[in-house]
């Protein structure tokens, strides 16, 4: 059984832009859906002139629009938006991130489209949700991460909210909304359900992983504050500055790995002091915990200590930056990163597919494609469009 047979047969049209949405599809391009990537003809989709460049060609959208079919489509214009609804006659899932109120206004809208194919899934990811006084705001995934409660965690004490140098809140949503189209077909193709609207917001997503946060909250009364790598549920767990001016971290989440911590630095006294033995007594005095721990791995370079802590099995782990996340043995070994040929950039190392299957595989048949490159295969293959029709649609500016 190869990659392309796990969902051979599905087909996705993915009208959105930028993250969140687009990497939904992409997930489900990596295991055999064909995936048809809608764009603004002219400028296309913005990923393409975000973020690192070379030779003007962006680099995540090569990444991000992997495996998928490029077709241009201007939907802001009547004849743009009945090629669009013919399209979604032949998918079984549209994937957007427009505005509710313009997606109505083009014609778009859950309800147009299910009108046209009745089992047809649509995954609407949006900066709030679909219903709501805030749902026609545009959204972006730093919104998200400010309002789902991650900011105001993260970072240290003294020290402002903190948001992350990466797309956390978009890459979130992107895996609940892959998951829930796979829970949407599953529905409509093995139990006769209907096709069905998704409603996915970038707020939510991030929130559902703040639980400890919310249950503290409900019912205890509690409301955290930052407090930089540490955690109130277990100590020690921070990050600590070797010797050699690197990092590790380390985590005593359960009681047994805590106390091996002690036995590993050699603070056998304190395996045997109530006061640090108790998982609960030992919250209170978790800053004492560090102070021991950080001063023994201050005195290690970190290659010393990471041979302590692995022979004693402490969970703990070098802090990598991304050229040591590349070349780890670990991740080589799993083929975590593989190089794919691309014919504008040539080799390009990418992240590879991330679930791991005994029978089967996703892969990465090509990086994202030149704007328009597959006007006339798709618009042929599926519409009957002939050349000379495609090419008349593109001098009227539709394509």
């Amino acid at each position: 059984m190869s990659g392309s047979a796990m969902l051979s047969g599905v087909r996705v049209l993915d009208l959105a832009s930028l993250a969140a949405a687009p990497l939904a599809a992409t997930y489900l391009g990596e295991f055999g859906a064909d995936v048809i990537k809608v764009e603004q003809p002219g400028a296309g989709d913005p990923i393409r002139s975000w973020g690192n460049q070379r030779d003007g060609i962006g680099l995540m959208w090569k990444s991000i629009s992997r495996n998928k079919r490029a077709v241009t489509l201007d939907l802001r214009v009547e004849d743009g938006q009945k090629l669009l609804r013919r399209l979604v006659e032949h998918v079984d899932v549209v994937v957007a991130n427009t505005r509710p109120q313009t997606l109505r206004a083009w014609g778009l809208d859950y309800e147009s489209l299910r009108a046209v194919n009745d089992r047809i899934i649509m995954l609407h990811i949006t900066g709030y949700g679909l219903s709501g006084p805030k749902s026609e705001r545009p959204g972006f995934g730093t919104l998200g991460e400010a309002m789902s409660g991650f900011a105001h965690l993260t970072g240290e004490t003294d020290g402002p909210p903190t948001l992350p140098p990466f797309m956390l809140a978009d890459g979130v949503a992107s895996l609940n909304a892959a998951y829930a189209v796979m829970m949407a077909l599953y529905h409509r193709d093995v139990h006769g359900g209907p096709g069905q609207l998704i409603d996915i917001n970038l707020i939510d997503p991030l929130a559902r992983l703040l639980e400890q946060t919310l249950l503290g909250y409900d019912q205890l009364g509690l409301v955290p504050a930052r407090a930089g790598n540490r955690w109130d549920i277990s100590a020690p767990r921070n990050t600590y500055r070797t010797a050699d001016g690197r990092w590790l971290a380390m985590s005593g989440s359960s009681p047994a790995l805590a106390l091996r911590v002690f036995r590993a630095i050699g603070r056998g006294d304190m395996v045997t002091d109530a006061d640090f033995s108790d998982p609960q007594r030992r919250l209170a005095r978790a800053h004492e915990v560090d102070e021991v721990v950080a001063d023994w791995v201050s005195k290690k370079t970190l290659a010393e200590a990471m041979s302590v802590f692995e022979a004693e099995q402490v969970a703990a782990a070098p802090v990598y930056d991304i050229e040591d996340l590349v070349q780890d043995e670990q991740l080589r070994h799993r083929e975590v990163f593989v190089e794919v040929p691309d014919d504008e950039l040539g080799p390009m190392t990418v992240q590879a597919p991330v679930p791991r299957f005994s029978a089967a595989e996703g892969t990465v048949g090509h990086l994202g494609p030149r704007l328009g490159e597959h006007n006339h295969e798709v618009y042929g293959e599926l519409l009957g469009l002939s050349a000379d029709d495609v090419d008349a649609l593109r001098g009227r500016g539709v394509l």
